[in-house]
C-alpha cells in the first residue's frame, strides 16, 4: 500500500518520538486491511500471525527457481515464511555454528575428492504424494546455473548417484559451498506449466548446455534464461509443512494450512499461518491492535515505543545488514572518480541517519568493509584495521575532495567537471520505513551540504526491479548479507545482486559498477575474482587473505556507500489469552540468527518449540 501524500514522509526524520508523520502515513492504512477471524475452526489446534509483502497472482507467481540466493523475482511470498511451503536441506544455529537438518538427513565435505555431499531424508514425499527425490536436487541446482548462482563458481559438475544422495563435485573446497547447497531451496522437478513444461525440462537444457561448454552468457544461454523468468507453474507443489492456500490470498491477507505430507507436519503445533501483507505503513496499525504476533519490518522509532507501552517484547538480534547509498555508475558519470564517492562519504552524518531511521536499532558504520563491524575482527588483522578509513563526518574535508576531483561550488551548488549542477533524485522503497527515512535524511544532508537530492519514493514492488535495470540516479538498498555469517555473501550482495552479474537476470545492470578495478593498496584487481576466493578453501588463513583483499579494496573504492548497521525491533505477542504461549527470551542464543535468514521463529516453528497459547 503506498502513501500518495510524500511531502509529510518528508518530516518524519524529525519524528524521534511521538505520532509523527510516520504514525499517521500507518494509521491512513488501517482501513484497507482487514484482521483474519481469530477463531479457531474446530480440529485445529491454532494459528499464529505474522506479516511480510507478496504479491498476489497474476503478478505473483509459483515460480521459485533459484532461490535464495538468485530467485525469479515476484515468486508469491518470499522472506523467511518461503521455508514454511518450501523447504531448505537445513537450517543454520549462527551462536551453536552448527546445521539443524531437514530434507537432509547429513552432509560431508571430502577435501580428496573435492566433493559436497548431501544425504537426503528416505520417505520425504511432495505435496502431491510425488517421492522427493535427488532428481529434484538435481533440478534446483541446474536452475540456480541459469540464474547465475554464486554457487557455482566453485562447482565442477554435479550428480545423483542414487535417488538420496546428491553430490557436487567442486573446482576447489569451499568454506561457503555447504551453505549454497544446504540453504538452497529446494523444488518440485515435475511441476509444470499449463503448456505441460516442468522445471527439470529446463534443467535438462541447463545440462546439455554446460556439457557442450557454453554457459548463460551463450546466445542459447540467453535464451533459457529469458524463458525460465516468464516460466509459471500453474500449482505450488511443496514439501514443507505448510502450503498457500489459493482461496485464501486477498488484498490484505493470505493463509497458509498445514501440508499434511510436508517434513514435520506431525511435529508442528500450528494448523494454520495468517501473513498479512504490506509494509511498515501498514503493517504497524495491525501491530498495535493486536493482529499481528511477530513482525520483522523496520519499525520507526515512535512505532517501536508505542509497542513498548501495549506491553510487547522486542526481540533485537542483528541483521548484519543495512540501507546504503547507491548510485548509477553509467549514468553519473561524474562518480566514477572515487573521490566523488569519498566525499559523499564525509558529508553525510551516518549517526543521524541510523537515529532518525531506527532509533537505538540503526547504528552508524564504522569500518566501511561491506560487511558487518561485529564480524570485522574476526576476520582483519588488528594492523588492516588499523589502516582502514573510517570516513567520519566531516564536511569540509568532503569539499576539499570535491574540489581536487574538479567540482566547484556555485552559491549553494555544487557543479560537476562537466558544469553541470550537482541535481538528483534519490530513490527508495517508500513503504519501507527505515531505507525511506533513511533516504529522506541522505538527501537532506547532501541538499544543504550542496548536492542536491530530491527524493523519489516509490512502491516497493516496483523498486527492486528499477535498480536492477538501472531507472535510478542515487538510490538507497542494503550493503552486507544476513545470509550466513561468512562475509562472502555481504561481498555478493554488496558487488553482484544488484550489479552486472546478477542483474543481468533482467536485462540490467544495474549500479554498473566494473568490477575489474585499480587499487592503491593492492594495484590491479578482478573484485569477482576476489569475492569468489573469499569464499573458497578451507584454510582460514587463507580465506582471511582474501577477506582482508576484499574489504580493504572496498573501504578505498566505496562502490556503494554503507549508511547504517540494522538491528532488529521485532514485535511480539505472547502469553496468556494471545496465539503464542512464548516467544524466546532476549538473551536466547538463537536470537543471533539473522532474520532474514535462517529466521529464529520460524525454526522454532518447524522444529515444534514454538507452542500456541491458550
Amino acid at each position: 500500500m503506498k502513501n500518495p501524500d510524500f511531502d509529510i514522509s518528508r518530516r518524519r526524520l524529525f519524528q524521534m518520538v511521538g505520532i509523527g508523520a510516520v504514525g499517521v502515513a500507518g494509521a491512513g492504512t488501517l482501513t484497507a486491511c482487514s484482521r483474519a477471524d481469530d477463531s479457531v475452526p474446530e480440529g485445529e489446534r491454532g494459528s499464529f500471525h505474522g506479516a511480510y509483502p507478496y504479491e498476489q497472482p497474476p503478478d505473483g507467481h509459483y515460480n521459485m527457481s533459484g532461490a535464495p540466493y538468485a530467485p525469479v523475482p515476484r515468486f508469491m511470498l518470499e522472506g523467511p515464511y518461503r521455508d514454511l511451503i518450501v523447504l531448505p536441506s537445513a537450517y543454520y544455529y549462527w551462536s551453536e555454528k552448527k546445521w539443524e537438518y531437514m530434507l537432509a538427513e547429513s552432509s560431508e565435505i571430502n577435501t580428496d575428492d573435492q566433493t559436497f555431499t548431501v544425504k537426503i531424508r528416505e520417505g520425504l514425499t511432495w505435496s502431491d504424494g510425488e517421492p522427493l527425490t535427488s532428481k529434484d536436487y538435481m533440478t534446483s541446482h541446474w536452475l540456480q546455473w541459469i540464474q547465475r548462482a554464486a554457487s557455482w563458481s566453485s562447482i565442477a559438475e554435479i550428480e545423483a548417484p542414487d535417488e538420496t544422495t546428491f553430490v557436487a563435485h567442486l573446482s576447489s573446497p569451499s568454506a561457503v559451498i555447504e551453505r549454497y547447497i544446504l540453504r538452497g531451496n529446494i523444488i518440485a522437478s515435475h511441476a509444470a506449466d499449463e503448456n505441460g513444461v516442468t522445471y527439470g525440462d529446463f534443467a535438462d537444457e541447463a545440462a546439455a548446455l554446460f556439457a557442450d561448454g557454453k554457459d548463460m552468457d551463450s546466445d542459447e544461454g540467453k535464451d533459457l534464461g529469458g524463458r525460465l523468468q516468464e516460466f509459471r507453474p500453474t500449482g505450488l507443489i511443496v514439501s514443507g509443512p505448510f502450503t498457500i492456500d489459493p482461496d485464501r490470498i486477498t488484498d490484505t491477507e493470505m493463509s497458509l494450512v498445514r501440508n499434511d505430507k510436508g517434513f514435520n507436519a506431525d511435529v508442528v503445533k500450528f494448523d494454520r499461518i495468517v501473513i498479512y501483507n504490506g509494509e511498515t505503513p501498514s503493517v504497524d496499525p495491525l501491530v498495535q491492535d493486536g493482529a499481528v504476533d511477530y513482525a520483522t519490518h523496520g519499525f520507526s522509532p515512535s512505532q517501536e515505543k508505542a509497542y513498548q507501552e501495549l506491553g510487547m517484547k522486542i526481540l533485537r538480534g542483528p541483521n548484519y545488514s543495512g540501507p546504503a547509498l547507491f548510485l548509477n555508475f553509467k549514468g553519473l558519470t561524474e562518480f566514477n572518480d572515487v573521490r566523488a564517492r569519498r566525499a559523499l562519504a564525509h558529508a553525510i552524518n551516518r549517526a543521524d541517519n541510523g537515529a532518525v531511521s531506527l532509533g537505538d536499532s540503526g547504528v552508524a558504520v564504522e569500518y566501511m568493509v561491506g560487511f558487518s563491524d561485529v564480524q570485522v575482527p574476526d576476520w582483519l588483522a588488528a594492523e588492516d584495521i588499523d589502516k582502514l578509513d573510517r570516513y567520519e563526518y566531516d564536511q569540509d574535508k568532503a569539499a576539499s575532495l570535491l574540489e581536487d576531483a574538479g567540482w566547484t561550488k556555485d552559491g549553494d551548488t555544487w557543479t560537476t567537471p562537466d558544469g553541470k549542477a550537482a541535481e538528483y533524485s534519490i530513490k527508495y522503497p517508500g513503504d519501507y520505513a527505515d531505507w525511506a527515512a533513511s533516504g529522506d535524511n541522505a538527501a537532506e544532508q547532501l541538499s544543504l551540504f550542496g548536492i542536491k537530492l530530491t527524493p523519489n519514493p516509490i512502491d516497493f514492488e516496483q523498486y527492486t526491479q528499477e535498480v536492477d535495470t538501472g531507472e535510478f540516479e542515487f538510490a538507497i538498498n542494503v550493503w552486507g548479507s544476513s545470509q550466513h555469517p561468512h562475509p562472502h555473501f555481504a561481498f555478493v550482495a554488496d558487488l553482484f545482486t544488484h550489479n552486472t552479474p546478477i542483474a543481468q537476470n533482467i536485462g540490467g545492470d544495474g549500479i554498473a559498477f566494473d568490477l575489474e578495478v585499480d587499487t592503491d593498496a593492492y594495484g590491479e584487481l578482478d573484485l569477482e575474482k576476489v569475492v569468489n576466493a573469499a569464499g573458497q578453501g578451507l584454510d582460514e588463513a587463507e580465506q582471511k587473505a582474501n577477506v582482508t583483499m576484499a574489504a580493504v579494496a572496498f573501504n578505498e573504492l566505496l562502490p556503494i556507500i554503507p549508511m547504517f548497521e540494522r538491528y532488529g525491533n521485532n514485535p511480539t505477542q505472547e502469553g496468556d489469552g494471545k496465539r503464542v504461549k512464548a516467544f524466546p527470551a532476549e538473551d536466547d542464543p538463537i536470537l543471533e540468527n539473522a532474520a532474514y535468514a535462517d529466521n529464529p521463529i520460524v525454526m522454532l516453528m518447524i522444529t515444534g518449540q514454538l507452542e500456541p497459547g491458550a
